[in-house]
């Protein structure tokens, strides 16, 4: 037996009333929780993101013969769909709002559109070639499980090589760590600082981002702003994709927002290109 459009419906329903984990709960060297886990709704993007993939396999099994029918599978309406990105001024801003050790971060995170918990602060000096102009990630690393080479522009050669300055300078005391990003903590009350995993600024950003006037925005807007600029950079889409890391083109048209800026800069063009007519 198939499945049929109420099995889609109770599918739909029931991921309604669950939750995912968005970060997990953070536990000191003595493993008591400093801070808990944080969970949200699933939202109707990511159902529908699941509801793809569902009649996709519907579509190649009635195409193998596999299938007789394909029932119908309506997707959910998003109005949740985020439409922050930063003009640069923005990011500038923001990054001068920010503490030092982060800049870094959000720097190559704006260049990249990388994704900042999973893939930036992770991010090991073995996936980096400054000799060959390469950042990779290797599959399973990445959210769609697929591999990834980012050949470095300028701007991120300079952030890569400034890490790299800064990584010399923690061996020469002594200290070595595979990350590219981290941040100095002292252990203990007083004690020596050395070099830690960045796992959250959440108060830092929002300080900065208030500071720079744009409060509310979250540095997931750092992969829209990316893919935006990739984008008025003229840049081919399908090669956009692979270095930001999309998969289907429909979740890259969402982060590939229009702004006010643009159509104004639309129809300047539009004038430069109808000369004639403007004498009129």
């Amino acid at each position: 037996m198939g499945i049929t459009s109420d099995d889609v419906r109770r599918f739909v329903a029931k991921r309604k009333k669950e939750t995912v984990t968005v970060r997990k709960a953070r536990q000191d060297s003595d493993g008591n929780v400093v801070e808990p886990a944080q969970t949200k709704a699933v939202s109707n993007a990511e159902i529908n993101r699941e509801l793809q993939v569902l009649k996709r396999i519907l579509h190649l099994a009635r195409k193998d013969g596999r299938l007789a029918t394909v029932p119908h599978i309506p997707l959910l309406q998003e109005d949740n769909v985020r439409q922050g990105f930063f003009e640069e001024e923005q990011y500038r801003s923001v990054l001068k709002h920010l503490p030092e050790e982060l800049r870094p971060v959000i720097t190559f995170a704006y260049i990249t559109g990388w994704r900042i918990a999973s893939e930036v602060l992770p991010l090991e000096w073995r996936n980096v070639d400054l000799q060959a102009g390469e950042v990779r990630l290797d599959a399973g690393a990445t959210k769609n499980r697929e591999g990834r080479v980012f050949v470095m522009s300028k701007a991120l050669r300079k952030v890569l090589e400034g890490r790299q300055a800064e990584r010399e300078k923690l061996k020469k005391a002594g200290h070595v760590t595979p990350l590219v990003f981290w941040r100095m903590v002292a252990e203990g009350r007083g004690g020596p600082k050395k070099p830690q995993p960045i796992l959250a600024f959440t108060k830092a950003w929002k300080a900065a981002c208030l500071a720079a006037g744009c409060p509310g925005r979250i540095p997931h807007d750092l992969r829209r702003t990316a893919v935006r600029n990739m984008v008025r950079a003229g840049i081919p889409e399908s090669v956009a994709m692979k270095m930001s890391g999309h998969k289907t083109r429909s979740v890259f048209e969402r982060y590939n927002i229009t702004s006010p800026a643009d159509l104004r800069d639309a129809a300047r063009r539009l004038d430069e290109a109808q000369p004639i007519a403007q004498r009129r």
